[in-house]
């Protein structure tokens, strides 16, 4: 088992998990050997009943049922571990909501020919959001900007969750000792890679707000990412990186 890898992470997303693997299935199958990983944190609603029937279905499917909700980061690196055992080559993540086009999977594999880590990105050329009011467009720019010119990254959209890692990146970043969630995580894997010397690239992508279901985002994960930026800042100096 090898090709790409695409990782979910879900919890409550029964009104959305299967028509999001039924639209990414055929955007990834014309990529060449493909995977898509289910990583469910237990959800009440019945999410992973129906990842595993989806699992039974389609043998590029697989299900990883985790005990307990305990956040995106930690889900995402389950996923990412559980891929890279399998000898994925490229492992992608996106949101199980529909928040990303299952239609742009294909323009970032594209892009992973010539960069290492290829973000999704809304504040490129071409990128955008749609139907989001302006505190949440003003919160969402203004977080990759403190995060940019803190870090002194040129990369524009930090805290976006749709990527495409070649596998070495993934290696290469010491998982288990990233312990963020949500935008902090981004921020610090995409930090972390630059740091490294990987080639990053940006594609504008359209960041749609969901139809169905609840948002899992908190002002606790938030205010994490506020905090956490200085303090990846602070890491890299003490290492002796200026």
């Amino acid at each position: 088992m090898s090709g790409t890898w695409l990782v979910l992470p879900t919890y409550n997303e029964a009104e959305n998990i299967e028509r999001l693997v039924e639209a990414a299935l055929p955007q990834l199958a014309q990529t060449g050997e493909h995977h898509i990983l289910i990583v469910d944190d237990n959800s009440p609603d019945g999410t992973g009943q129906i990842a595993d029937r989806l699992a039974g279905e389609h043998d590029e499917v697989e299900v990883l049922h985790r005990t307990a909700k305990e956040g995106l980061g930690r889900a995402y690196v389950a996923g990412f571990t559980r891929a890279l055992e399998a000898g994925a080559e490229r492992v992608m993540e996106m949101d199980s909501d529909f928040s990303h086009d299952p239609a742009d999977l294909r323009a970032l594999l594209a892009a992973s020919a010539d960069a290492d880590l290829v973000l999704g990105s809304r504040y490129v050329e071409g990128g955008g959001v749609r139907n989001w009011g302006l505190l949440r467009r003003l919160v969402s720019r203004g977080g990759s900007l403190y995060a940019r010119v803190v870090l002194g990254l040129p990369v524009r959209d930090l805290t976006g969750g749709f990527k495409c890692f070649r596998r070495q990146v993934l290696e290469a970043l010491d998982l288990e000792s990233v312990h963020a969630d949500g935008y902090g995580f981004q921020i610090e894997l995409t930090y972390r890679a630059v740091r490294a010397g990987f080639r990053v690239k940006e594609v504008p992508i359209v960041f749609s707000e969901r139809e169905l279901g609840q948002s899992k985002m908190t002002a606790r994960i938030a205010l994490e990412a506020i905090w956490k930026v200085p303090l990846l800042r602070m890491r890299r100096s003490s290492d002796g990186h200026s």
